[in-house]
């Protein structure tokens, strides 16, 4: 998969790009400077290893009432994690809205969203002016035929919105500027590839809350990973996904989830990772209602941590849960996590 800059052409002349090539990105001019201070002790250094090595996994939900509002100011009093169905003990316990945010904004580029682009342009830009704090930073890609980036981690919504304004249709047959599939190898649009390549290159080291906001008509075409692929690398990178599912048809037509669009897919998707689908089909309207409703949850999080009972660092995959009393009360949480591989199978 090539990764690459729409408003940096140099990328677009390159042959495909390996996952790496991510990594080798000019750094975003609100990056933070690089520190120049001396290095730590030796003392310094072991306990900070010793620290990296504890085994707590961090639970971040939301909770719902049966009218389906959200409900804040639970205690871990109040909520119960499971881990393969078995209680755990909270470590720590918090409801969190300042807790710095790390969004990641996926524009589905392909012919089937020629009319409601503007619509999301304009949208996710407001949205992005409203959501981000001090602390908090995004990143903008582009998806169709390759995952392009438009804007590096920032924390400028000016930055962000100037970027997903230059965002262009990019469908195979169409006539415009923008990457160009390799011959021979026919694709459409790569979402299983941008899932993959945003939770593993830009959300894993990231810590905090992190999400990954979608708007397309859910339809996967040609990327290289699968589906599973795509759910595991942002259930390790601890990334909730949203679908807003966009485009010039209707609603109902979105909603057929044997058909042309992936409604089934992004439910899967979003269902494992803690977040869900908003279908919008092409109203304006409903899509700013949409990214509200995003902000309102992003804002409502609750955040824990526990250290399992199961001791074993063997890369398994854990089914989590979440259970909160009172009547009608429903989370919203990653369906698991891989647990951490020992060091000495990590060198196997």
């Amino acid at each position: 998969m090539r990764l690459g800059s729409r408003t940096a052409p140099t990328f677009i002349l390159l042959p495909l790009l390996s996952v790496a090539a991510w990594g080798q990105l000019a750094p975003s001019p609100d990056a933070p400077p690089v520190s120049h201070a001396p290095a730590q002790a030796p003392e310094e250094e072991s306990v900070a290893t010793f620290k990296v090595n504890v085994n707590l996994v961090d639970v971040v939900f939301d909770v719902k009432d049966k009218q389906g509002q959200l409900v804040a100011h639970l205690t871990k009093n109040d909520c119960t994690v499971l881990e393969d169905k078995v209680p755990q003990t909270w470590k720590n316990f918090n409801a969190e809205n300042n807790l710095p945010l790390t969004l990641g904004i996926l524009l589905d580029t392909s012919g089937s969203q020629t009319r409601v682009l503007p619509l999301e342009q304009e949208a996710g830009g407001e949205f992005l002016q409203e959501v981000l704090r001090q602390k908090d930073q995004a990143f903008a890609l582009s998806v169709d035929v390759n995952v392009d980036v438009l804007q590096d981690l920032t924390n400028s919504p000016r930055l962000l919105a100037r970027a997903l304004n230059k965002a262009e249709i990019n469908a195979p047959g169409s006539i415009g500027p923008g990457p160009v599939p390799t011959s021979g190898d026919p694709r459409g649009t790569v979402l299983y590839d941008a899932i993959y390549l945003a939770s593993n290159e830009k959300m894993r080291e990231e810590t905090g809350r992190k999400a990954l906001i979608l708007l397309t008509d859910g339809q996967d075409e040609g990327s290289r990973h699968k589906i599973k692929d795509a759910i595991a690398a942002a259930q390790k990178a601890n990334t909730v996904i949203y679908v807003i599912l966009i485009a010039d048809v209707n609603e109902a037509y979105l909603m057929q989830g044997m058909g042309y669009y992936g409604y089934s897919a992004m439910k899967e998707v979003t269902e494992a990772t803690g977040g869900r689908v908003i279908n919008v089909g092409h109203n304006s309207k409903k899509l700013e209602e949409a990214f509200q409703q995003i902000q309102d949850e992003l804002r409502t999080q609750y955040v824990g941590t526990y250290t399992p009972t199961n001791t074993k660092l063997d890369g398994t995959f854990r089914h989590l849960s979440v259970e909160c009393k009172g009547d009608g009360m429903k989370t919203q949480v990653r369906k698991g996590y891989y647990a951490t591989v020992a060091a000495d199978n990590q060198s196997n």
